[in-house]
């Protein structure tokens, strides 16, 4: 794009990478030379934490208020009840209102840490709930007076609905819904608070385009939408997940040092673009950063997850985690930061089962079984396998069977070798440490 922009706002958006598409970049671009306009972007209550594949999207809120303008966190309460059937394959299931209040007074967590909604310099962000004028909505009257402005036609030719469609993957009627109160979101946005910009993920444009429209045809309003890229690791992988699941933004589900750890773990070619996209160094700085080779690009790579998890975390989280990532790799020591797992005596099996398990033990594993049993207070054990399993370093018996057989597996810095180890409650009145490979470890320990 050759578009050269006079808002501060849209040359952050352009930079960084964070422009996919917009609906009128000299339109948007001008209103923006105003300070104090208000942007939003929607998150459906789906779970108690939103995960690293919405980081983007909050930081273009960041930037946005960062450059002068309010932004507002839209929790949806209302469209959360139907569901986005954007590109899935097939409905999401319904939540309860219980469920989905849960679910925001979880997700509000993070918002704080990137933007200021006290702030006294008049453009403070706005945190709102679109169940506030969705929930009461009368059906025939919303039909009469929305629902016209709607082409079933258009709607169909939406890709993320025509993509459900063509392979012939149910659509309900429900979710069909949901394009049109997204749409109705932005008119009402627009209507109570001057809202002149929908931002969100390039998969949200049909719905953004739809809102825009409406918003012109009832209200004569010029109002924009911008989007930002989908995003995928340089391997192709979706952002947000790793091999043991989400990547989740709220400490209670993912501690600090886990997340220090994904963004360490980053691949040399993404290094540059994360660090534009994910923290606030200059751009020169990151483009230095990302221009790295060799060994000397893991210091680019400790920088991004210090940065990353500075602004989620707190720079001590980040600070904490670094030195926990020295002491474990570099020393090859516990880590005071390492994610623990505390068992009770509920995880462990009594000895009086022994009997009955003998019969499915081999001869050698009922010997080591016996050994582990003598003495006092043996009296409950655990096999090595569920404690990988248990501390989310494998994710099933057979994945934590696999890592053991493939000499992937460590406990307290020693080779595990015999997936049949029974490990008895009295080792683990203090922590142990597993290891998955070279980069994944937890603690383990028993409650009291």
């Amino acid at each position: 794009m050759t578009y050269h922009p006079k808002s501060d706002f849209i040359a952050v958006m352009m930079e960084r990478g964070y422009l996919s598409d917009c609906t009128d970049y000299q339109g948007l671009d001008e209103a923006l030379m105003t300070p104090g306009q208000s942007a939003y972007i929607g998150f459906d209550a789906t779970a108690t934490s939103l995960h690293v594949g919405s980081l983007i999207q909050i930081m273009m809120l960041r930037w946005f208020q960062k450059t002068g303008h309010k932004p507002i966190t839209l929790m949806g309460g209302g469209t959360t009840k139907v569901g986005d059937p954007s590109f899935r394959a097939d409905e999401r299931p319904l939540l309860t209102d219980a469920q989905i209040d849960d679910n925001i007074a979880g997700i509000k967590k993070v918002f704080d840490a990137y933007i200021d909604y006290d702030s006294g310099a008049g453009n403070a962000a706005m945190m709102l709930n679109n169940a506030e004028w969705l929930d009461d909505l009368n059906y025939l009257t919303f039909l009469r007076d929305i629902g016209r402005h709607f082409s079933v036609n258009r709607m169909l030719s939406f890709e993320s609905v025509k993509s459900r469609l063509d392979r012939e993957q149910s659509l309900s009627f429900l979710e069909f819904n949901y394009m049109i109160l997204q749409a109705y979101d932005f008119l009402e946005l627009n209507r109570r608070y001057g809202c002149v910009l929908q931002m969100g993920g390039s998969d949200q444009w049909g719905n953004i385009v739809n809102g825009i429209d409406l918003t012109r045809r009832v209200l004569d309003h010029e109002i924009y939408g911008l989007t930002s890229p989908l995003l995928t690791t340089s391997d192709g992988k979706k952002m947000g997940k790793s091999q043991n699941g989400a990547i989740w933004l709220n400490g209670d589900l993912l501690s600090p040092y886990e997340f220090w750890q994904f963004w360490r773990n980053t691949t040399d070619a993404d290094v540059g673009r994360f660090l534009k996209l994910y923290t606030e160094l200059p751009v020169d700085e990151c483009d230095r950063l990302g221009a790295l080779e060799g060994s000397e690009v893991n210091a680019a790579k400790v920088i991004l997850a210090n940065e990353v998890t500075a602004l989620l975390h707190g720079r001590a989280a980040a600070e904490a985690a670094e030195a926990t990532a020295r002491e474990v790799f570099e020393k090859g020591g516990v880590g005071d930061d390492l994610p623990t797992v505390v068992l009770s005596l509920d995880d462990f099996t009594w000895v009086g089962a022994a009997p009955e398990m003998a019969g499915a033990m081999s001869t050698t594993e009922r010997l080591q079984f016996i050994k582990r049993l003598t003495g006092d207070k043996k009296e409950y054990y655990i096999s090595a396998v569920s404690l990988f399993v248990k501390s989310g370093l494998a994710k099933s018996g057979k994945d934590a069977k696999r890592l053991i057989a493939e000499n992937g597996a460590k406990i307290d810095d020693q080779p595990l070798t015999d997936a049949g180890l029974m490990i008895d409650a009295a080792a683990l009145a203090s922590p142990i440490k597993l290891s998955a490979g070279k980069k994944r470890h937890a603690l383990v320990q028993l409650d009291g």
